[in-house]
């Protein structure tokens, strides 16, 4: 059965904690009509002053395109889980991180809602495949995971998780209506815990707390090297982008010349992952068809625009 099209535009969050909050504001200030459920009736008081603190901030921001009031129009906070989801062309689960109490709501939600509209969770970690084990298979290759940054009304990467189970018309259900809430889903080849979100920010945490602990620097010190070196760089491109632009010649010249050292690195910490010829000539050469050699001078003086509208904001 196709989604009616009157429903595409209607999304139920399972969840009214933090991230069912900011997700009611992400859909609704693009258009859609949103339900949004919880089981505690304390719950829908507390989102709903949320809700109004984050709509008055991004009105403060300039970030706002019409007033609180028609956004919040567009929310509805219930106790009834089938009243939530009823309708509804896309299924968004914000509950806790614990796939006991994920898998029985998206059991219940996909009772009452047809065969197409995919079923998401918010999960941060836990494999769709762990979430799909106890569900019946019509149910379970409706679910994916759609992992998103916090809050996703302000960063737009979304990943989105399929099941080796899931049917590839959820995935691209799935994509389509994240795109039309403006985000940037990232599909999730494999399935891995974590995804790709949390192991890049997990890899940097580890060697955060290793430094700490030998005593190298300090939590603000290295606070410090992100916010005012690394995390500047990456809020406008990824580490194989700023590897690829360090070094003339590109990625290939910036893994011979460093590659070695941190190969090194990661030794230290027990970790034997090293940047073999053929690893590296695979990441060349999905950079190059990214960026061509030729136009590298020109991409590294955008780069540096960049850092200097930052600068310009930050110093």
């Amino acid at each position: 059965m196709a989604i009616a099209s009157e429903n595409r535009r209607c999304a139920a969050l399972l969840g009214a904690g933090s991230i069912g909050v900011s997700f009611a504001i992400l859909f609704a200030t693009k258009g859609f009509a949103v339900g949004v459920f919880d089981p505690d009736p304390a719950a829908q008081p507390r989102a709903a002053a949320e809700l109004t603190r984050r709509l008055d901030q991004l009105r403060a921001f300039g970030q706002l395109d019409e007033d609180p009031e028609r956004v919040t129009a567009r929310i509805r906070f219930t106790t009834s889980l089938p009243d939530a989801v009823t309708g509804a062309g896309f299924v968004q689960e914000c509950a806790p991180e614990r796939a006991e109490v994920k898998v029985p709501l998206l059991r219940e939600a996909a009772s009452f809602t047809t065969d197409d509209v995919p079923l998401a969770s918010s999960s941060s970690a836990i494999v769709p495949s762990t979430l799909c084990a106890d569900l019946p298979e019509d149910v379970a290759r409706r679910v994916l995971v759609g992992h998103p940054g916090n809050p996703p009304y302000l960063l737009p990467v979304i990943e989105v998780v399929p099941a080796p189970v899931t049917a590839p018309r959820i995935v691209d259900a799935a994509v389509s209506v994240y795109r039309a809430a403006g985000m940037r889903p990232v599909l999730v080849r494999k399935e891995v815990e974590g995804f790709v979100f949390n192991r890049l920010q997990g890899a940097l945490l580890r060697e955060a707390y290793c430094l700490l602990r030998d005593g190298v620097a300090t939590v603000d010190d290295i606070d410090e090297v992100v916010r005012s070196g690394l995390g500047r760089r990456w809020s406008f491109m990824g580490p194989f982008e700023t590897s690829d632009l360090n070094t003339r010649g590109g990625l290939a010249s910036h893994a011979e010349k460093m590659g070695p050292a941190y190969q090194r690195m990661g030794a230290e910490r027990g970790q034997h992952d090293p940047w073999t010829p053929d690893l590296v000539a695979e990441a060349t050469a999905q950079r190059r068809k990214l960026l061509d050699l030729a136009d590298w001078d020109a991409r590294v003086l955008w780069r540096d625009e960049q850092l200097l509208r930052l600068r310009a904001i930050f110093d």
